[in-house]
């Protein structure tokens, strides 16, 4: 079913997210041509592929990164287009994303930086102090993180985990609408994938309205992390949809099978300059 937007665009009924013929270049370069999503309110996707195949190029494009120009489409999240919001605006309209590669910020703790990041997005709703407080403690302890882990300076000095664990503490304490996760198991070992899709879902347990994109290259995270949508993308499109299937096909042919059904060259796709 479908239903029209303020604007008169016609939309997915019940979508919490929607992407809608997304085009975005970089530096001259089209790199995401043509993307196509709908995400309702829960629901967690998996959007797989190569590198090169635009995966991270759509989530800095949705957020607002100027690196990354939209030439066309459209992103709806609950019914609001983003496109025409500042990042910050679209921050506040619950759009969060979890960098791949956290930049430490050192001189700014970690629980300063969270009460001010809570402040500039929830706004009239901003909790004072005492609450932020016991909120803050309440979090850490449901995500398995030391009480010491809000004094120190932001990823100055994190392991890889421990940058993911924080980042999934921002998750935690914005309360989004719609998360894109980044490559949330980028260079963890198995124990620490395992700490933070347990965070994951922690969150997700606690916001069970909130709608998770989660970006990855491999299926191991999703082995923890269940989605409930599994995408392909290649060459700047999403290429291949479907459910646990797909991640078993994934896992035991890798991506050749698609890309070679669709007459893409393996090596043009791993040449290509998206990310």
């Amino acid at each position: 079913m479908t239903q029209l937007a303020t604007n008169g665009t016609v939309r997915a009924t019940g979508a919490l997210f929607e992407i809608e013929n997304l085009h975005v270049s970089v530096e001259g370069k089209e790199i995401l041509r043509g993307v196509d999503l709908v995400v309702r309110p829960g629901e967690i996707h998996a959007l797989m592929g190569r590198n090169g195949s635009g995966k991270s190029t759509l989530a800095n494009a949705l957020m607002g990164h100027p690196k990354y120009v939209i030439t066309s489409g459209r992103a709806f999240l609950d019914g609001v287009d983003l496109l025409k919001l500042k990042p910050d605006e679209r921050a506040k309209q619950g759009l969060f994303l979890a960098f791949q590669n956290p930049v430490a910020i050192p001189g700014v703790g970690t629980g300063n930086f969270l009460r001010a990041a809570v402040k500039a997005v929830r706004g009239s709703e901003a909790i004072n102090a005492v609450q932020f407080r016991k909120e803050l403690s309440e979090r850490m302890q449901r995500l398995q993180i030391e009480s010491s882990f809000a004094t120190r300076a932001l990823n100055e000095g994190f392991s890889g985990g421990e940058k993911k664990r924080a980042e999934m503490l921002q998750l935690a304490m914005l309360k989004p609408r719609l998360a894109m996760l980044d490559e949330p198991d980028s260079g963890l070992d198995i124990d620490a994938v395992r700490i933070v899709s347990d965070a994951i879902n922690s969150v997700h347990d606690q916001q069970p309205e909130m709608g998770i994109l989660l970006i990855t290259h491999y299926q191991r995270i999703l082995n923890y992390v269940r989605p409930d949508r599994v995408h392909v993308m290649a060459r700047g499109r999403i290429v291949e949809s479907g459910g646990n299937e797909l991640v078993q096909a994934l896992e035991s042919e890798g991506y050749e099978p698609i890309l070679r059904r669709l007459g893409i060259d393996s090596a043009e796709e791993m040449s290509t300059d998206g990310r």
